[in-house]
């Protein structure tokens, strides 16, 4: 590794890091490193088969959806898709729940056959008025009033964000749809899919377009890397407050802890009258758990792949306090760290010679697709600057 010279040292192989690679080696000839702290490529995206055979996401449910034909597109280069309607369901007060709120959901709490008409007409009595709704709990009350804010937000939120709805932006729960018709899907976007052959072959397939004009470290800090390498650019998409050294504060996340738990077909006999097809062990690919239990979660992502095998596997979500030896998953939407963050969005925008891509460089929390786009915007904004060729190093 000594003396190397790249016209990128790109900082994490996840969805931002393999997209710039990808571009810049293919279609302008740069040499490019990546570094990345895990021992695989992709991120929170990353997935793998589990002891027991079935394809799991081991950094939670990654449900790719896109309304951009170009982010399809470009993807597509490297993977076919299995299409995929998100449905999801909520488990509390005994029973299982339609979510996000549809006529379905309403049909069940008033016990009888409804209408659009008849719900819309329900909300509209049962909503609060709120003019500017500048929170999350503002937000749903003025929606779907209380009693369905109850019942389905404010405990999830409570574990997911440690934080309660009225201290969180409005964007938290506000990003979850109501609906009047019976669309049950968890998700409104044209395109909803899944990679085929699942997210890490197609990372593969990504890197490998990068030919011989990209390096990889997997299992490295890349600032054990810096002085050994000379680059022309730094593309960053790890956390930004720990490439300032914190010096404007830690800025908050989220954690989470994953519990797998597998079952033989033989102990899923029981189980499928509950979810009315067999092998499977719940009836939705998601069940979320607002109140009464520690996890906020339970994915069975068998019904998403669409994986033929007769035994499946669960994975249970715990929300953890973010600290050491944990991984960063989500910013916290909330003023305090808006502010703090603001600090380092301005050292960012001053630091010469790097780019800041990505979920954590950028402190939002970003659907994958926008991920893409971001990754494919920066790409275009180097590509066209000035004064310099591919392969002049320093």
């Amino acid at each position: 590794m000594m003396g190397w010279t790249f016209d990128y040292l790109i900082v994490g192989a996840g969805f931002s890091g393999l997209t710039l690679a990808e571009r810049l080696t293919t279609q302008r000839g740069a040499t490019c490193l990546l570094v990345d702290r895990r021992r695989h490529i992709g991120g929170n995206a990353h997935d793998r088969y589990d002891d027991h055979g079935v394809l799991i996401h081991p950094y939670g449910p990654h449900y790719f959806r896109t309304n951009s034909p170009r982010i399809r597109e470009y993807l597509s280069q490297f993977t076919e898709w299995h299409p995929v309607g998100y449905r999801i369901l909520a488990w509390t007060d005994g029973s299982y729940w339609p979510f996000p709120i549809n006529l379905n959901t309403f049909e069940q709490l008033i016990g009888r056959p409804s209408t659009p008409a008849e719900m819309a007409a329900a909300l509209d009595a049962w909503r609060e008025p709120v003019a500017n709704p500048s929170n999350s709990e503002a937000v749903i009350v003025s929606q779907v009033g209380r009693r369905l804010y109850e019942k389905f937000f404010e405990g999830y939120t409570l574990k997911q964000w440690r934080r309660h709805p009225r201290d969180l932006d409005a964007s938290v729960c506000g990003r979850i749809p109501v609906r009047t018709n019976r669309d049950d899907r968890y998700l409104a976007e044209e395109f909803q899919a899944l990679p085929a052959a699942g997210y890490t072959r197609m990372f593969e397939r990504m890197l490998a377009a990068c030919g011989d004009c990209a390096k990889l470290l997997l299992n490295t800090d890349y600032r054990e890397v810096l002085p050994h390498v000379s680059f022309r650019r730094m593309i960053y998409s790890g956390p930004v407050d720990e490439y300032f050294d914190y010096a404007e504060g830690r800025l908050p996340y989220r954690s989470l802890r994953f519990e797998a738990e597998s079952f033989a077909p033989e102990a899923l006999v029981s189980r499928e009258p509950v979810a009315g097809k067999k092998g499977f062990w719940q009836p939705a690919v998601q069940v979320n758990f607002p109140n009464d239990h520690e996890f906020t979660r339970i994915v069975e992502l068998k019904h998403a792949t669409g994986q033929l095998c007769e035994n499946t596997t669960i994975v249970r979500e715990y929300p953890e306090d973010f600290g050491p030896g944990r991984e960063a998953y989500y910013p916290i939407p909330a003023p305090d760290s808006a502010a703090i963050y603001a600090r380092y969005k301005a050292r960012a925008e001053a630091e010469p010679r790097t780019s800041f891509v990505g979920r954590l460089a950028t402190y939002r929390y970003y659907n994958m697709d926008q991920v893409v786009g971001m990754a494919l915007a920066e790409f275009e904004r180097l590509a066209a600057a000035p004064g310099w060729q591919p392969g002049q190093g320093l």
